[in-house]
C-alpha cells in the first residue's frame, strides 16, 4: 500500500478541516482527490507531504510515519503544490540544483539532466524561472518533485491556470509518470480526471462522501433517480416543472432543462402532456446518463 490514512482530522483553532478522514492508495494507482473550496484538499496534501502535522489520526507512505524520518519519507514523496512556488532569479538548471543539495541526492547534475528530458524542459532550460510561461513553469514545478525519484506524487491543482494547450501537454506528463508512480491528483477539472484517474475520492466539508472508479460513480451515483434533458421553444417556470409528479429537481442549462426523477416511474409521457397543457412545443427529451460533474454537485451541495 503507498498511502494510509486512518482517522485524520484537523483543527484550526475551533474549526475542523477534516474529520475523521480515512483512505488507501495502492502502489502505482492514479486517483483523483475532488472537493469543493474549503472542503480539506489541500490540507489533506500538506498532511501527506509532511508540511501540516494531524491534529488527530496517522498517515503512512510506503510505510513511513509521514511525522517521523523526516529526509527519508520526503524522498519517497514528490510535491507540487497549487501556487507553484519557484525563485524568480533562478535559471532552471541552478533551481533545480538547489533542490537536489537539498534532498542532498548522490549525482545530483545527473539526476537534474534526467527530469529535465523528462518533463520536457530542454528547450527553455537556459532560462530563468520568472520568464518561461505559466505551463513551464509547472514542468519546473513537477521536475523538482521528481528529483528525488519519489515512489509518490501529491499534485495539487496541476493544470490551474493553463490554456488548453499547455494542459495537454501537461495531461500528457502526468499520463506518462503515472506508468512507474503512485499519483494522487487534485482538480477542479472533470474530464482532466476520466483521463488520468483510476479512482475518485470525493471529499466535501472535511469528510469523504465517495471513493469509487469514475465509471462506476456515474453508474451508481445517481441512486434511484434519472436524467432527463428537454427544450422547449420557451422556457416554463421551475416550480411549473416541478408540479409533475416523480420529477424531485429542475436546472436551467441555458434554454434546457436538466430534470431529475425517480426511476420507478417514467415521466416522459407526463413531460409530453405538460407541454401540450401549456402550449409548449417539446423540441427535443433525452434520457441522458449522470456524468461525473452531476455527481460531484448532487455529493457536495445541500
Amino acid at each position: 500500500m503507498s498511502i494510509t490514512v486512518s482517522n485524520v482530522s484537523k483543527f484550526y483553532g475551533r474549526q475542523k478541516a477534516l474529520d475523521q478522514v480515512s483512505f488507501q492508495v495502492n502502489s502505482g494507482e492514479v486517483v483523483g482527490f475532488l472537493g469543493p473550496n474549503g472542503a480539506g484538499k489541500s490540507t489533506m496534501m500538506k498532511i501527506l507531504t509532511g508540511f501540516l502535522p494531524p491534529s488527530e489520526g496517522q498517515v503512512q507512505v510506503y510505510g513511513y510515519q509521514v511525522s517521523e524520518n523526516a529526509l527519508d519519507f520526503r524522498r519517497k514523496v514528490g510535491y507540487l503544490p497549487e501556487n507553484n512556488p519557484l525563485y524568480p532569479d533562478m535559471y532552471i538548471t541552478e533551481y533545480l540544483m538547489f533542490v537536489a543539495d537539498i534532498y542532498q541526492l548522490d549525482h545530483a547534475r545527473q539526476r537534474v539532466e534526467e527530469v529535465i528530458e523528462m518533463t520536457g524542459l530542454g528547450p527553455e532550460r537556459h532560462k530563468k524561472t520568472a520568464a518561461l510561461s505559466k505551463g513551464y513553469r509547472q514542468r519546473v514545478g513537477l521536475a523538482q518533485a521528481l528529483l528525488p525519484d519519489p515512489e509518490v506524487l501529491i499534485l495539487d491543482e496541476p493544470t490551474s491556470g493553463l490554456d488548453p494547450n499547455q494542459i495537454s501537454g501537461v495531461r500528457d506528463l502526468i499520463h506518462q509518470l503515472g506508468q512507474s508512480k503512485t499519483i494522487l491528483l487534485s482538480t477542479h477539472i472533470m474530464q482532466e480526471v476520466k483521463a488520468l484517474c483510476e479512482r475518485v475520492i470525493i471529499i466535501n466539508k472535511g469528510r469523504i462522501v465517495a471513493d469509487e472508479k469514475p465509471e462506476k460513480l456515474e453508474l451508481t451515483g445517481s441512486g434511484a433517480h434519472v436524467l432527463i434533458e428537454v427544450e422547449f421553444d420557451r422556457q416554463p417556470a421551475p416550480e411549473q416543472l416541478l408540479s409533475i409528479h416523480g420529477i424531485s429537481e429542475v436546472e436551467s442549462l441555458d434554454n434546457r432543462w436538466l430534470i431529475r426523477a425517480a426511476v420507478d416511474k417514467d415521466v416522459r409521457a407526463d413531460i409530453f402532456k405538460f407541454a401540450v397543457e401549456h402550449q409548449l412545443v417539446l423540441l427535443e427529451m433525452v434520457q441522458k446518463q449522470p456524468t461525473l460533474e452531476h455527481i460531484f454537485r448532487q455529493l457536495t451541495t445541500g
